[in-house]
């Protein structure tokens, strides 16, 4: 089994700034994938951010590449997602997630392993 847990979300005005993080436990691999999701009220879950196991590929939801940056630490079993210039339509609960089989990078259905989410409120 391996253990996602998220840790950074709150509440900011539009314009601030967030770091997510996520650490990993269990019987966790440095080949992972890992990357994050995001889920609106009433909207699907979808890809926000991803990072390869030696975190030179990473790769972007468009509407947030140049504000957020996904960063990984294998030594310490961690990925991070550093959100800047938030945006209300940002609001979201955010999903960590991981898998050492992925295809398919914002497909959510690839990844086996997810941590319990974050809520990110951003007020305009």
């Amino acid at each position: 089994q391996v253990q996602l847990v998220e840790s950074g979300g709150g509440l900011v005005q539009a314009g601030g700034s967030l770091r997510l993080s996520c650490a990993a436990s269990g019987r966790t691999r440095s080949t992972y994938v890992m990357g994050w999701f995001r889920q609106a009220p009433g909207k699907e879950r979808e890809f926000v951010a991803g990072i390869g196991p030696i975190g030179g590929d990473t790769r972007y939801l468009y509407s947030v590449k140049g504000r957020f940056t996904i960063s990984r630490d294998n030594a310490k079993n961690a990925v991070t997602l550093q959100m800047n210039s938030l945006k209300p339509e940002d609001t979201a609960v955010d999903y960590c997630a991981a898998d050492d089989s992925v295809i398919i990078w914002a497909a959510r259905e690839e990844y086996d392993y997810w941590g319990q989410g974050t809520q990110v409120t951003v007020s305009s």
